[in-house]
C-alpha cells in the first residue's frame, strides 16, 4: 500500500514559506531596484563591434564628452561576439550618432570601434508599451480565472478559480523577482516568461482540480474536504512531478546551453523560466488546493453556526 502524504495539513508551513520568501525578495527588489530593458523605459541603444580588449574607461569618457548625459557603457556578448554597449536614457539625434562614432574611433583607434546596431524610443512609448505588456498579462490572468470557475462550478467553481489565481500571482512574483535577484533588465522576454508560467502553472492545477471533482463524485459526499483534497493530490502528486521535473530538465539545459555559448537573450528567458517550473509545481500541489480546502471548511463551519 502506498504511503500517502498529508498536504492539507502542512498548508499553513508552506505558506508561510513563500510568504518569507516573497518578502525577502521584495527587500531585495527596493534596495537594488528593477532594470528594464529601452523597450520598456525609452532611451538609446548603440552597439560597436570591435578588436582586441577594449578600454572602458576612455569609451566611457568620449561618450560621456559627445553626449552630455549618464551613459552605461559595458561589454556584452551578442550572438557569441563580444560588442561594445552604450546606452542612455534620452533620445539622441543622427548628429550626435556621427560624432559618437568619431569620438570613440578617435579614443579607441586600436579596436577600430564599427557601430552595427542603434535603437532609440521615446520614454513615452516605452512606458505605454510595458503597460500594454502588464494588461496583456492581467486578462490572461482574468479569463483563467473565469475558465477554471466555469469548468469546476459543481465543486465551487469561483473560490477554486481564486485560489487558482493566487498561486499563479505567486508564481508571477517568483518569475519577476528573478529577473530582479539575477540583474537581468525586463524586456520581451520577460512578458513571454509571465505569459508562459501562466498557462503552465494552472496547467498542473487544473490537473489537481480534475481529479478533485471525480473524487467527490465517486467517494461518500460527506467525506470532509481536506480528506478529499488529500487525496486528490496524492493520485495526481506523481504525474505533476514527473512534469515538472522533465520540464526543469529541458530548460536547465537550455540555460546551460546559453551560458557556455554565452547567449544572454536566451538565458534572459531560460533562467527565470526554470524559477517558475519550480514556483509553478510547488503553488499548484502545496498552496492552491490546500488553501481552497482550508476555505471551503471555513466556509462549512460557518454554515453550521
Amino acid at each position: 500500500m502506498k504511503k500517502s502524504f498529508d498536504f492539507v495539513a502542512c498548508r499553513k508551513r508552506c505558506a508561510c514559506i513563500s510568504l518569507v520568501i516573497l518578502v525577502l525578495a521584495l527587500i531585495f527588489n527596493v534596495i537594488f531596484g528593477t532594470e528594464m530593458d529601452i523597450s520598456f523605459k525609452g532611451g538609446t541603444l548603440v552597439r560597436y563591434s570591435f578588436t582586441g580588449t577594449i578600454d572602458l574607461d576612455k569609451a566611457t569618457d568620449a561618450a560621456t564628452q559627445v553626449l552630455n548625459d549618464t551613459v552605461d557603457v559595458r561589454v556584452e556578448t551578442v550572438n557569441n561576439t563580444e560588442v561594445l554597449s552604450i546606452s542612455l536614457s534620452e533620445e539622441i539625434s543622427t548628429e550626435k550618432l556621427t560624432e559618437l562614432d568619431a569620438a570613440l574611433q578617435k579614443a579607441l583607434p586600436d579596436n577600430k570601434p564599427v557601430q552595427f546596431s542603434s535603437n532609440t524610443l521615446q520614454a513615452s512609448m516605452g512606458r505605454l508599451f510595458f503597460i500594454k505588456c502588464l494588461v496583456a498579462v492581467a486578462l490572461a490572468a482574468c479569463f483563467l480565472l473565469l475558465y477554471v470557475g466555469f469548468r469546476f462550478r459543481k465543486i465551487g467553481g469561483l473560490s477554486a478559480g481564486m485560489f487558482a489565481l493566487l498561486a499563479l500571482a505567486h508564481d508571477l512574483l517568483i518569475v519577476y523577482f528573478a529577473f530582479v535577484i539575477f540583474r537581468i533588465p525586463l524586456n520581451d522576454n520577460f512578458v513571454a516568461v509571465m505569459l508562459t508560467i501562466l498557462g503552465y502553472s494552472l496547467n498542473d492545477t487544473i490537473v489537481i482540480y480534475d481529479r478533485i471533482r471525480e473524487n467527490r463524485k465517486k467517494l461518500d459526499p460527506k467525506m470532509p474536504i481536506a480528506d478529499v483534497v488529500n487525496l486528490s493530490l496524492n493520485q495526481s502528486f506523481v504525474r505533476t512531478r514527473n512534469t515538472s521535473i522533465t520540464t526543469g530538465i529541458a530548460v536547465t539545459t537550455i540555460a546551460v546551453i546559453a551560458i557556455v555559448l554565452q547567449m544572454d537573450s536566451i538565458l534572459s528567458f531560460a533562467l527565470p523560466m526554470l524559477f517558475g517550473v519550480i514556483s509553478g509545481f510547488y503553488s499548484s500541489v502545496f498552496l492552491s488546493s490546500p488553501l481552497w480546502a482550508l476555505w471551503i471548511e471555513h466556509k462549512e463551519k460557518k454554515a453550521k453556526k
